[in-house]
């Protein structure tokens, strides 16, 4: 039983981070999809504002 105990112990210490460090992972990961995202809807709408603004312009 003492052994049993140790060994689990041991292992749950071998494991302790690893929670942590994938959290930060899935982290950075939507941080590059929430960037991605900016920079497409940026351009987008940046594209769109200016072909709006030369029709307006050539119709009056």
């Amino acid at each position: 039983m003492v052994v049993y105990v140790r060994q689990t112990l041991a292992r749950l210490a071998d494991e302790a981070g690893e929670g942590v460090i994938s959290a930060a992972i899935v982290v950075l990961i939507m941080a590059l999809l929430g960037a991605a995202m900016w920079a497409a809807f940026n351009g987008i709408f940046t594209s769109a504002t200016n072909e709006i603004q030369t029709t307006v312009e050539s119709i009056g």
